[in-house]
């Protein structure tokens, strides 16, 4: 397969993730091997909301939503425009996924099939429905991937480069074990924003989306927020009431109490509106159904500890404040060159 090939190939993935981008799913006519896959893929969508209960229908149509868009031919393209791709010596590429979002590794997935190398997958136990699927279609779009994507639940064995995303604590292990190999390890991650107090109750509210989506689970879930001394949190709360119905998911609702009762017992200092806990803490990863807290003096002191944290960080959102930033309510829309924790995927397997 040439590069172009290979781009046809994901733009018509994308172009059948689109039939599952919305809450009621649209069978079109024009997609290959429809017959054969449309009803599949329904099925693994229940499957997977079956095993993993923080992947609702819901959140793995968001998924699949932002996929049909970046899959486009116009998007692939500007993505590689500057890359210059040399097929002749293909590697096999070990990908080490984590399972907190749906299909949270398919970017590495992707990044590693339109470079020209082999893949070989091993998926986190909490999202091992979707992705075999979809390199099965690919397969059938595009017979030249056959035998170059594999899935494996065993030890990784005979493969030149890896990709492991996990806790900080399996990122030390990762770096031990994968020691004499190419590598991309990636530690724990979490997401912040920055508030000045002369933010729309609109941006607020695209905040909530940033923090709520995915039930926060992911690292680009707003985590932290970052305020001046004379903040006035009602206005925040009153921007987050539209996400009031997540306490109605019972694994949520769990969360929420059991958190909320550490805090009390603890005799920790929170403020809370009955589905989300605000709590100031020095730290940057927050329970589920809770959002930590710190003042800040100054712009320019608070860029300096933003700089200094970088390691901590994966999105800063803010309006003109940082240089970094991401508008309100875009964290969870990254584009096909917004790479996790800034780290060159592409460039990194032209390299290998």
């Amino acid at each position: 397969m040439n590069l172009p090939q290979r781009i046809d190939a994901f733009v018509k993935l994308g172009d059948f993730l689109s039939q599952f981008a919305q809450d009621n799913f649209i069978k079109k006519e024009h997609i290959p091997h429809n017959d054969l896959f449309f009803d599949g893929f329904k099925h693994q969508i229940n499957l997977a909301n079956e095993h993993n209960g923080w992947f609702t229908k819901e959140n793995i149509v968001y998924a699949l939503n932002g996929w049909s868009k970046s899959l486009t031919k116009n998007n692939i393209e500007k993505w590689l425009l500057k890359y210059h791709f040399n097929n002749e010596s293909p590697k096999k590429v070990a990908i080490i996924m984590a399972g907190n979002i749906p299909l949270v590794g398919f970017h590495d997935f992707v990044s590693v099939l339109i470079s020209g190398h082999d893949v070989m997958v091993k998926q986190s136990s909490n999202d091992k429905q979707l992705l075999p699927f979809l390199a099965k279609y690919l397969e059938f779009v595009e017979p030249g991937f056959k035998g170059k994507i594999s899935f494996t639940e065993e030890k990784l064995e005979n493969f030149d480069a890896v990709i492991a995303t996990g806790s900080d604590n399996t990122a030390r292990y990762f770096e031990y074990y994968f020691k004499g190999k190419p590598s991309i390890i990636r530690k724990n991650r979490n997401s912040v924003a920055v508030l000045t107090g002369n933010e729309t109750e609109e941006e607020l509210k695209e905040l909530s989306n940033d923090i709520f989506r995915y039930y926060g689970l992911g690292c680009r879930n707003v985590s932290k927020i970052f305020i001046p001394k004379d903040y006035d949190f009602n206005h925040f709360f009153q921007a987050m009431y539209d996400w009031n119905p997540i306490i109605n998911e019972a694994k949520y609702a769990n969360n929420y109490d059991y958190n909320k009762a550490v805090y009390l017992m603890s005799e920790f200092d929170i403020l809370e509106n009955g589905f989300l806990m605000i709590k100031e803490d020095p730290n940057y990863s927050s329970p589920i159904a809770t959002v930590f807290y710190e003042y800040y003096d100054s712009i320019e002191d608070l860029k300096n500890k933003l700089e200094n944290d970088k390691e901590d960080i994966q999105c800063i959102v803010s309006k003109n404040v940082t240089g970094n930033e991401i508008p309100f309510g875009q964290t969870q829309n990254p584009q096909l060159w917004d790479y996790a924790d800034n780290v060159d995927t592409i460039e990194f397997l032209l390299t290998i």
